[in-house]
Protein backbone atom coordinates (compact mmCIF):
# COMPACT_ATOMS: atom_id res chain seq x y z
CA UNK A 1 0.00 0.00 0.00
CA UNK A 2 1.38 3.40 -0.97
CA UNK A 3 1.37 6.48 1.22
CA UNK A 4 -1.52 7.94 -0.76
CA UNK A 5 -3.45 4.67 -0.65
CA UNK A 6 -3.09 4.81 3.11
CA UNK A 7 -4.70 8.24 3.16
CA UNK A 8 -7.55 7.10 0.96
CA UNK A 9 -8.25 3.61 2.32
CA UNK A 10 -11.82 3.24 3.45
CA UNK A 11 -12.93 6.68 2.24
CA UNK A 12 -16.22 7.07 0.41
CA UNK A 13 -15.85 8.18 -3.19
CA UNK A 14 -16.74 11.82 -3.92
CA UNK A 15 -19.84 12.46 -6.01
CA UNK A 16 -18.01 13.73 -9.09
CA UNK A 17 -14.62 11.98 -9.11
CA UNK A 18 -13.90 8.27 -9.08
CA UNK A 19 -10.37 7.35 -8.02
CA UNK A 20 -8.96 4.76 -10.44
CA UNK A 21 -5.23 4.36 -9.84
CA UNK A 22 -2.24 5.60 -7.86
CA UNK A 23 1.23 5.35 -9.38
CA UNK A 24 4.69 6.69 -8.55
CA UNK A 25 5.69 9.49 -10.92
CA UNK A 26 9.35 10.54 -10.77
CA UNK A 27 9.81 13.93 -12.45
CA UNK A 28 12.55 16.49 -12.92
CA UNK A 29 10.92 18.42 -10.05
CA UNK A 30 10.82 15.50 -7.61
CA UNK A 31 9.11 12.20 -6.94
CA UNK A 32 5.32 12.57 -6.98
CA UNK A 33 2.44 10.16 -6.66
CA UNK A 34 0.05 10.43 -9.62
CA UNK A 35 -3.53 9.75 -8.54
CA UNK A 36 -5.81 9.20 -11.52
CA UNK A 37 -9.52 9.98 -11.45
CA UNK A 38 -12.52 9.71 -13.74
CA UNK A 39 -14.79 12.72 -13.71
CA UNK A 40 -18.11 10.90 -13.67
CA UNK A 41 -20.04 14.06 -14.57
CA UNK A 42 -18.11 15.06 -17.71
CA UNK A 43 -16.24 11.86 -18.55
CA UNK A 44 -12.82 13.56 -18.41
CA UNK A 45 -9.78 11.76 -17.06
CA UNK A 46 -8.10 13.83 -14.33
CA UNK A 47 -4.86 13.53 -12.38
CA UNK A 48 -3.60 14.86 -9.07
CA UNK A 49 0.14 14.97 -8.44
CA UNK A 50 0.78 14.58 -4.73
CA UNK A 51 4.17 15.37 -3.19
CA UNK A 52 5.23 14.30 0.26
CA UNK A 53 3.13 13.18 3.21
CA UNK A 54 -0.01 15.29 3.36
CA UNK A 55 -1.15 13.20 6.35
CA UNK A 56 1.54 14.83 8.48
CA UNK A 57 -0.30 18.15 8.13
CA UNK A 58 -3.71 16.47 8.71
CA UNK A 59 -4.84 17.90 5.39
CA UNK A 60 -4.55 21.48 6.63
CA UNK A 61 -2.87 24.35 4.77
CA UNK A 62 -1.72 22.16 1.89
CA UNK A 63 0.07 24.08 -0.87
CA UNK A 64 -2.19 23.42 -3.86
CA UNK A 65 -2.41 24.32 -7.52
CA UNK A 66 -5.51 23.81 -9.69
CA UNK A 67 -3.96 23.95 -13.15
CA UNK A 68 -6.20 24.24 -16.19
CA UNK A 69 -5.09 22.16 -19.16
CA UNK A 70 -3.27 24.24 -21.81
CA UNK A 71 -1.72 22.17 -24.58
CA UNK A 72 -0.14 25.14 -26.34
CA UNK A 73 1.45 26.51 -23.18
CA UNK A 74 2.15 23.37 -21.15
CA UNK A 75 3.46 21.17 -23.97
CA UNK A 76 4.51 23.51 -26.79
CA UNK A 77 5.94 26.40 -24.77
CA UNK A 78 3.59 29.04 -26.21
CA UNK A 79 4.48 32.59 -25.22
CA UNK A 80 0.90 33.72 -25.85
CA UNK A 81 0.07 32.82 -22.23
CA UNK A 82 1.96 32.10 -18.99
CA UNK A 83 0.47 28.64 -18.43
CA UNK A 84 3.62 26.59 -19.06
CA UNK A 85 5.82 28.60 -16.66
CA UNK A 86 3.02 28.59 -14.07
CA UNK A 87 2.86 24.79 -14.25
CA UNK A 88 6.60 24.29 -13.82
CA UNK A 89 6.86 26.95 -11.12
CA UNK A 90 4.01 25.37 -9.15
CA UNK A 91 5.63 21.93 -9.30
CA UNK A 92 8.94 23.39 -8.11
CA UNK A 93 7.30 25.29 -5.27
CA UNK A 94 5.34 22.23 -4.11
CA UNK A 95 8.50 20.11 -4.12
CA UNK A 96 10.41 22.84 -2.24
CA UNK A 97 7.61 22.97 0.33
CA UNK A 98 8.02 19.24 0.98
CA UNK A 99 4.35 18.45 0.49
CA UNK A 100 1.51 19.60 -1.70
CA UNK A 101 -0.93 18.82 -4.50
CA UNK A 102 -1.20 19.86 -8.13
CA UNK A 103 -4.45 18.95 -9.85
CA UNK A 104 -4.21 19.03 -13.63
CA UNK A 105 -7.73 19.81 -14.84
CA UNK A 106 -8.45 18.40 -18.25
CA UNK A 107 -11.37 19.77 -20.22
CA UNK A 108 -10.29 23.31 -19.30
CA UNK A 109 -8.52 24.09 -22.59
CA UNK A 110 -9.07 27.72 -23.57
CA UNK A 111 -10.94 28.47 -20.33
CA UNK A 112 -13.23 25.58 -21.16
CA UNK A 113 -14.04 26.22 -24.84
CA UNK A 114 -11.79 23.49 -26.25
CA UNK A 115 -8.59 23.39 -28.29
CA UNK A 116 -9.92 24.25 -31.75
CA UNK A 117 -12.03 27.11 -30.45
CA UNK A 118 -9.06 28.38 -28.47
CA UNK A 119 -6.96 28.44 -31.64
CA UNK A 120 -9.72 30.34 -33.40
CA UNK A 121 -9.78 32.82 -30.52
CA UNK A 122 -6.01 33.20 -30.68
CA UNK A 123 -6.29 34.01 -34.39
CA UNK A 124 -8.80 36.75 -33.57
CA UNK A 125 -6.48 38.08 -30.88
CA UNK A 126 -3.66 38.28 -33.44
CA UNK A 127 -6.04 40.42 -35.52
CA UNK A 128 -6.64 42.84 -32.65
CA UNK A 129 -9.34 41.51 -30.32
CA UNK A 130 -8.57 40.79 -26.69
CA UNK A 131 -9.10 37.36 -25.15
CA UNK A 132 -12.56 38.25 -23.84
CA UNK A 133 -13.72 39.85 -27.09
CA UNK A 134 -12.42 36.89 -29.10
CA UNK A 135 -14.46 34.34 -27.17
CA UNK A 136 -17.58 36.47 -27.42
CA UNK A 137 -17.04 37.01 -31.15
CA UNK A 138 -17.11 33.24 -31.56
CA UNK A 139 -20.37 33.04 -29.62
CA UNK A 140 -18.64 31.28 -26.74
CA UNK A 141 -18.50 31.89 -22.98
CA UNK A 142 -15.68 34.04 -21.65
CA UNK A 143 -14.90 31.38 -19.04
CA UNK A 144 -16.69 28.01 -19.02
CA UNK A 145 -14.50 26.25 -16.45
CA UNK A 146 -15.96 24.36 -13.49
CA UNK A 147 -13.64 23.61 -10.57
CA UNK A 148 -16.04 21.30 -8.74
CA UNK A 149 -14.15 18.14 -9.69
CA UNK A 150 -10.97 19.72 -8.33
CA UNK A 151 -12.68 20.18 -4.97
CA UNK A 152 -13.97 16.58 -5.12
CA UNK A 153 -10.42 15.34 -5.66
CA UNK A 154 -9.12 17.38 -2.75
CA UNK A 155 -11.83 15.95 -0.51
CA UNK A 156 -10.88 12.45 -1.63
CA UNK A 157 -7.22 13.14 -0.84
CA UNK A 158 -8.16 14.23 2.67
CA UNK A 159 -7.30 17.89 2.07
CA UNK A 160 -9.38 20.18 4.26
CA UNK A 161 -7.74 23.52 3.62
CA UNK A 162 -5.26 24.87 1.08
CA UNK A 163 -2.82 27.62 0.38
CA UNK A 164 -3.86 28.16 -3.20
CA UNK A 165 -1.21 28.84 -5.84
CA UNK A 166 -3.25 31.10 -8.08
CA UNK A 167 -3.92 34.67 -9.20
CA UNK A 168 -7.53 33.87 -10.09
CA UNK A 169 -10.14 34.75 -7.43
CA UNK A 170 -12.70 32.48 -9.08
CA UNK A 171 -10.67 29.41 -8.13
CA UNK A 172 -10.73 30.48 -4.48
CA UNK A 173 -14.47 31.12 -4.65
CA UNK A 174 -15.14 27.73 -6.27
CA UNK A 175 -13.16 25.81 -3.65
CA UNK A 176 -14.87 27.60 -0.78
CA UNK A 177 -18.25 27.00 -2.39
CA UNK A 178 -17.41 23.28 -2.57
CA UNK A 179 -16.30 22.91 1.03
CA UNK A 180 -12.52 23.47 0.83
CA UNK A 181 -11.18 26.23 3.07
CA UNK A 182 -8.65 28.58 1.45
CA UNK A 183 -6.22 29.77 4.13
CA UNK A 184 -4.26 31.96 1.71
CA UNK A 185 -3.96 32.73 -1.98
CA UNK A 186 -0.29 32.45 -2.95
CA UNK A 187 0.67 34.58 -5.99
CA UNK A 188 2.07 32.78 -9.02
CA UNK A 189 3.49 35.76 -10.91
CA UNK A 190 5.41 35.01 -14.11
CA UNK A 191 7.42 37.82 -15.73
CA UNK A 192 5.54 38.95 -18.86
CA UNK A 193 6.99 39.13 -22.35
CA UNK A 194 6.11 41.11 -25.48
CA UNK A 195 3.91 38.27 -26.74
CA UNK A 196 1.66 38.01 -23.68
CA UNK A 197 1.59 41.39 -21.96
CA UNK A 198 -1.68 42.46 -23.63
CA UNK A 199 -3.26 39.09 -22.81
CA UNK A 200 -2.17 39.35 -19.17
CA UNK A 201 -3.42 42.89 -18.82
CA UNK A 202 -6.78 41.79 -20.19
CA UNK A 203 -6.89 39.03 -17.58
CA UNK A 204 -6.25 41.61 -14.90
CA UNK A 205 -8.62 44.30 -16.16
CA UNK A 206 -11.49 42.15 -17.41
CA UNK A 207 -11.18 38.83 -15.54
CA UNK A 208 -10.09 40.18 -12.13
CA UNK A 209 -6.81 38.26 -11.94
CA UNK A 210 -4.44 39.65 -9.31
CA UNK A 211 -1.38 40.60 -11.36
CA UNK A 212 0.26 43.58 -9.64
CA UNK A 213 3.65 42.93 -11.25
CA UNK A 214 2.28 44.20 -14.57
CA UNK A 215 2.34 47.77 -13.23
CA UNK A 216 6.09 47.85 -13.75
CA UNK A 217 5.77 47.02 -17.47
CA UNK A 218 5.40 50.03 -19.75
CA UNK A 219 5.14 50.62 -23.47
CA UNK A 220 2.32 48.20 -24.30
CA UNK A 221 -1.35 48.80 -24.95
CA UNK A 222 -3.88 47.46 -22.47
Amino acid sequence: MTEIDGVLAGKAQPSGAERVVTSPLPTVYGDFQAVGYLDRTRGDEQVALVYGDIRAARGEGILTRLHSECLTGDAFGSRHCECGPQLTTALREIAAEGRGVLIYLRGHEGRGIGLLAKLQAMKLQAEGLDTVEANLALGLPVDARDYGVGADILHDLGVRSVRLLSNNPRKREALVRNGIRVDAQVPLLIPPCDDNITYLRTKRERLDHDLPHLDAVVGHRV
